[in-house]
């Protein structure tokens, strides 16, 4: 019996883990006015009639703390990335030299950082979402295999443990990002 509530535990904690991989993954998307060059990782550029990701395409550089650097492996692409840069409705003016696109990265006004941190808060209670509907999950399948009483709810307790761990780390993660996207 115990083998299985370890199963049960192993689970949850490997799905609260990537509960937090995946909120990790979605704030490194919300810029906090820092060149970066995942900034990019949403462009697609047409090439040879196939949407390929930019970074495949080119190199991809952040010479200083507000601009970003696109070398393609082709000159030829040069219009096409700077085409997709536009298209991608990120906010970047991108400008084209003839060897590479440069992007000056715009310093963040005080209003779109209250937006930012908003919609990091609202990744961050996401995650914290995922991870108790997986305690929700990991309480349901204990209670369904029919534990004796006390097995049973020194398991429900290391599930909360374990839900209130992972919650203490999103809660860690969202003020380590409201703090870089606050700062000037």
């Amino acid at each position: 019996m115990d083998q299985e509530i370890q199963k049960i535990l192993e689970s949850a904690k490997e799905k609260m883990n990537n509960s937090i991989l995946f909120l990790e993954k979605e704030l490194l998307n919300i810029r906090a006015g820092k060149a970066n060059p995942v900034m990019l990782n949403s462009v697609s550029v047409d090439y040879y009639g196939n949407p390929t990701p930019l970074n495949q395409l080119s190199s991809i550089n952040t010479p200083d703390a507000r601009s970003i650097s696109i070398q393609p492996w082709e000159k030829s692409l040069l219009p096409d990335i700077e085409k997709a840069i536009i298209d991608a409705n990120l906010g970047f003016n991108p400008m084209n030299n003839g060897e590479s696109i440069l992007i000056n990265i715009p310093p963040l006004t005080e209003e779109r950082r209250r937006e930012l941190v908003k919609l990091a808060k609202s990744e961050a209670e996401n995650a914290k979402i995922n991870i108790r509907n997986t305690r929700k999950d990991a309480n349901h399948s204990i209670k369904k295999m029919r534990f004796p009483e006390d097995l049973e709810k020194n398991a429900e307790i290391d599930i909360q443990d374990l839900t209130d761990k992972y919650i203490s780390k999103v809660d860690s993660i969202f003020s380590i990002k409201e703090k870089e996207i606050l700062t000037l």
